[in-house]
């Protein structure tokens, strides 16, 4: 199936630790069944990274007949400022994005443009990243908290709806109203800065979630641990501050209101299961309430930070992602 739109894909990376995924990433990019016009790895601060991504794919190495892009993040903050890279170097209608430790499905592009070319009320959609497991997955992980290593959750739409978050490992948005808001703003909230200021400039339904876009995200054996589930829960919850406060009238907690709310009302289904023999369940939802009570803490935490002056700072540059220079170099593209 062809598409009126035409996209880039974008793939942000930063560590050697991931080579094999990353060439995995890239080598799904590359059989897509609609291909994009271009493919774009951003190197973000690590020289060797970029000296071995340039070796395999840059200067017409490459034998793909998807012309592949490789550059240095151009500006002093992480992840943000990687896609706020690629953005600029992109040229094609939509950019989508894809981490570096995803594989994405054949179909997904396809899906991801047959969207836009359905709905022109569209400016961002994001699709379904599912999980591969390095290692079997603890019965006690509640499954509507997938969203700690970035998949999907329980809580997402089954068919393609408006969605108010993204996952930032699986969306996509159209590259010139994405300039025209500014690129992104954040680092570590990305995904959840896009959508949010995409939402405020065009209205709730330009921002959908298509869940048959699929790519297969690798979930490390270190994620699936509960150290990793309680400082998750706690820390982004602590950033959303911070982000939100940036976001200006475009950042609000609706969305996180919701999740709670309809988390609570599992208790009953739960409780039964349990008289019925099946304690599994009751045992998920019981560390998902005390993972809400965490995240709470977190977002109380961050409301004090930010009453005292503290916003979020890169811990490797200790810059914030946005910067004058970002501004204006993602101004001009917006203009040319």
């Amino acid at each position: 199936m062809s598409s009126e739109s035409t996209a880039d894909v974008i793939i942000c990376t930063y560590t050697e630790a991931r080579w094999d995924l990353l060439v995995q990433s890239v080598t799904s990019v590359l059989k897509q069944r609609v291909p994009p016009g271009r493919l774009i790895v951003v190197v973000d601060h690590n020289d060797e990274l970029l000296a071995r991504c340039q070796a395999r794919w840059g200067s017409g190495s490459s034998t793909s007949s998807v012309p592949i892009a490789v550059s240095a993040n151009r500006f002093a903050g992480r992840l943000g400022s990687a896609r706020n890279t690629g953005l600029l170097l992109a040229s094609a209608e939509v950019v989508a994005f894809l981490d570096d430790d995803a594989a994405a499905d054949v179909d997904w592009l396809e899906r991801l443009l047959a969207v836009y070319d359905s709905h022109p009320e569209a400016v961002a959609v994001g699709g379904a990243p599912r999980p591969v497991y390095e290692i079997p997955r603890p019965e006690w992980f509640p499954p509507d908290f997938d969203w700690i290593f970035g998949c999907h959750y329980d809580m997402l739409p089954s068919v393609l709806a408006p969605l108010r978050h993204l996952i930032g490992a699986n969306m996509s948005v159209r590259r010139k109203e994405m300039l025209a808001i500014g690129g992104f703003r954040a680092d570590d909230h990305d995904d959840m800065d896009l959508s949010h200021r995409v939402a405020d400039a065009h209205g709730a339904a330009s921002v959908l979630y298509e869940p048959r876009a699929q790519v297969r995200h690798y979930v490390s054996a270190e994620r699936l641990t509960w150290t990793y589930f309680w400082r998750r829960c706690y820390f982004v919850n602590r950033g959303k501050v911070s982000a939100f406060a940036d976001m200006g009238p475009a950042g609000n907690i609706g969305a996180e209101a919701r999740f709670v709310g309809r988390l609570v009302l599992k208790g009953g289904p739960a409780v039964l299961a349990a008289s019925s023999g099946r304690a599994q369940p009751l045992r998920q939802w019981l560390v998902a309430l005390v993972g809400t009570a965490i995240a709470s803490a977190g977002y109380l935490s961050g409301r004090v930070r930010l009453a005292r002056g503290i916003k979020f700072e890169c811990p490797t540059t200790g810059l914030t992602a946005y910067d004058l220079d970002q501004a204006t170099h993602l101004a001009a593209a917006g203009d040319a």
